[in-house]
């Protein structure tokens, strides 16, 4: 295909992209991408968009999610006013179509490339917003423990203190001990359990702990039972709450250390035209009482 036919493609598909006014997210109109891909009548192109649902619901997804009919008003001669059949299409949609159609014409061989760049950027897109939610939770977590920690040496003077009741917080959420975990999910030695845990993991350890940081402080909990039965609790009540949902937090596969990744989001910010804040230094915890 040659480049001058190549980048007028590529100008007539970047134009022809809409977005939803309250999620931002891109769509295409089908009667739209009727033109752009070549096709003279509707009704030739709508037996392609019944193939790409096929392929759609063979892939595990609810085609109605990714080809919503709608109706659109159009003008005709003399200012009369006509309702037309359309749908409103996701790039998922968009490839789908292209991948059914027919590749010897330039127009279908083009949006077979470019709906498939496209739908890679999507998915890297929400990977990168992941990768940063979940830097977001360890940091958090690192506060509400360093909180924890602090607390329970003022009242128990005892530096290993935070080690055992973290521990059996740990037994509490997960049905096993720090240590269990640990080994469980390989964690290499020294580091915390926290940096190869999930998201979600993540963040009931730390709903835990700001429950129980707020209840110290409220209850004014001088001593290491009372804290320990305390923790226990808000661990075993966050358990209980995941297990509504079908989720056991201690069969949960380990995730990526985020120590490796939050050196390659900081490597990718490096590249990034002007600076990017947000990929700061996880501030350590203390990991001799893991």
């Amino acid at each position: 295909m040659e480049k001058n036919i190549v980048r007028q493609l590529h100008g007539d598909f970047e134009k022809s992209v809409q977005k939803e006014q309250e999620t931002g997210l891109e769509f295409w109109f089908a009667r739209d991408l009727q033109k752009l891909m070549g096709y003279a009548k509707w009704e030739n192109f709508v037996k392609v968009i019944e193939k790409a649902k096929v392929s759609c619901k063979n892939a595990g997804f609810e085609p109605l999610d990714h080809f919503p009919d709608i109706r659109k008003m159009i003008k005709l001669g003399k200012g009369a006013i006509r309702k037309i059949e359309d749908m409103a299409l996701t790039r998922y949609a968009c490839y789908l179509i292209a991948q059914n159609g027919d590749p010897s014409k330039d127009p279908i061989a083009f949006a077979q490339t470019y709906f498939a760049v496209q739908t890679r950027k999507q998915e890297i897109i929400e990977q990168r917003i992941a990768e940063i939610e979940r830097l977001s939770a360890r940091r958090k977590l690192t506060l509400s423990e360093k909180e924890l920690s602090g607390m329970i040496y003022e009242r128990i003077g005892d530096p290993k203190g935070f080690g055992r009741i973290r521990s059996k917080g740990d037994k509490a959420l997960f049905g096993k001990t720090t240590e269990q975990m640990k080994q469980r999910l390989s964690v290499p030695k020294g580091r915390p359990l926290a940096d190869f845990l999930p998201t979600i993991t993540i963040k009931a350890k730390d709903f835990a702990n700001e429950i129980t940081n707020f209840n110290i402080k409220r209850d004014d909990l001088m001593n290491e039972t009372g804290i320990t039965c305390e923790h226990v609790r808000n661990n075993q009540d966050v358990r209980e709450l995941l297990a509504q949902r079908d989720i056991k937090p201690e069969e949960l596969p380990p995730a990526e250390d985020v120590k490796k990744l939050q050196r390659k989001l900081s490597s990718e910010e490096k590249k990034l035209p002007g600076k990017v804040q947000g990929f700061d230094q996880l501030p350590d915890m203390d990991t001799e009482n893991e």
